[in-house]
């Protein structure tokens, strides 16, 4: 199979949360994932991307959130950057029930989560330069339909 990626980016507004979970799961659907994979890597995108707009930029709608895929054989290769403000420790963010944001009712499981539903989770975060985080799963039943 032929590698096959795509770049997206996109203001940090909340609407745009939705838009780019069903356009990554678009993308992937060439590959043929089953639901609960499907489910899994739309879920990952939505707690990625609402961290960038609303830990990374504070609501700032001037930000801006990057996205890329990469398909290659069964597996995606997804990552998630803002050039927001980072995060100072790292460890503390990964914990369960952890957030900056009480007051919105944020629940603090975005990265646990993301670790519970992807084969690997990677997070780069720089305070004052921002957070990448890159995760990659393994697709059981690819039939690999992009050449």
């Amino acid at each position: 199979m032929t590698t096959n990626e795509m770049n997206l980016t996109f203001s940090a507004l909340s609407q745009n949360e939705s838009f780019a979970r069903v356009t990554v799961a678009a993308f992937i659907a060439q590959l043929d994932p089953t639901l609960d994979e499907l489910t899994e890597i739309k879920t990952v995108v939505s707690e990625a991307v609402t961290n960038s707009i609303i830990h990374g930029y504070d609501g700032n709608p001037d930000g801006k959130v990057h996205i890329s895929v990469t398909l290659d054989d069964h597996v995606v290769y997804l990552t998630i950057r803002d050039e927001g403000m980072g995060i100072t420790d790292l460890e503390e963010a990964r914990q369960p029930l952890f957030t900056t944001k009480p007051d919105l009712e944020r629940s603090g499981m975005g990265f646990t989560i993301m670790e519970n539903f992807m084969d690997d989770v990677i997070i780069d975060s720089s305070p004052e330069m921002g957070t990448t985080i890159r995760l990659t799963k393994h697709l059981s039943k690819s039939k690999a339909l992009c050449n």
